[in-house]
């Protein structure tokens, strides 16, 4: 009985935090998957599988972190929509085909994580290479500086695509480690692919200003969205705290 009252404020605690956005997000994804049939038949038809978009995607994310490491932003946004694409269509295609698995899920997740920094990467690439040119070419930087945009800007859009990187990883990691703690923890609306939007829009613009936005505001939300996934945490283990071992905290680092 005991047990079932502990699930049962569990449950209460993950749908307090769900919200409308967590709803309009749910909707939003119905309407895609809807419209995607036709082409997850397509693909099933052609003998394409759930890990073969995995890896197309992967990809495309990394072509698009080369377009963006050498400037053309407009081509990156473009590859890394039709890399986002693949994300949501290998879903489908593993669901629609029986396919889903365990190793699935996980080498689809493992290969996401690896497409988002090599994008991030190449975005922090084109502003280290920009600042070295401003090094070696004074009349460059004299020019730039008088526009408005002073060299200290890339140093500083730089650092804020690695603090975006980390923030990114932190919402996954957060997530995979409440489940791996058997806890639900879908809560915080910043994920993937609010993510990969602001930066298709960013690179699509092409100009300084919104990717610079778009970086300060991925790596704010993220880290936003990994503190609202600890709290969360906390709010269902403190719920259930007497049935905690007293060593559950033990081995909390040791998988990292």
């Amino acid at each position: 009985m005991k047990a079932v009252e502990m699930s049962e404020r569990r449950a209460m605690a993950g749908e307090s935090g769900a919200g409308w956005l967590a709803r309009l997000k749910d909707r939003l994804r119905v309407v895609a998957h809807a419209a995607l049939d036709p082409l997850v038949r397509l693909l099933m038809k052609i003998g394409l599988t759930a890990n073969h978009l995995t890896v197309l995607g992967l990809g495309l994310s990394f072509a698009a972190a080369l377009a963006f490491f050498l400037g053309d932003s407009r081509l990156g946004a473009l590859l890394l929509l039709f890399g986002g694409l693949c994300d949501i269509l290998d879903g489908q295609v593993a669901r629609r085909s029986g396919g889903e698995t365990r190793f699935g899920a996980f080498f689809d997740s493992t290969l996401d994580r690896l497409g988002e920094a090599a994008v991030l990467i190449g975005i922090l690439g084109f502003c280290l290479r920009n600042l070295l040119a401003l090094v070696f070419d004074p009349q460059r930087a004299i020019a730039q500086t008088e526009a408005g945009l002073f060299p200290v800007a890339w140093a500083i859009v730089g650092v804020t695509a690695m603090l975006a990187l980390v923030g990114s990883f932190l919402v996954s990691y957060t997530r995979a480690r409440a489940e791996g703690l058997g806890l639900d923890c879908k809560v915080g609306w910043f994920e993937r692919p609010e993510r990969l939007t602001l930066l298709i829009l960013a690179g699509a613009l092409h100009v300084f200003w919104a990717m610079s936005a778009a970086l300060l505001l991925l790596a704010l939300l993220s880290f936003i969205t990994a503190a609202q996934r600890v709290a969360h945490v906390w709010k269902i283990t403190h719920i259930d705290a007497r049935s905690d071992g007293p060593g559950a905290r033990d081995d909390a680092g040791m998988d990292a």
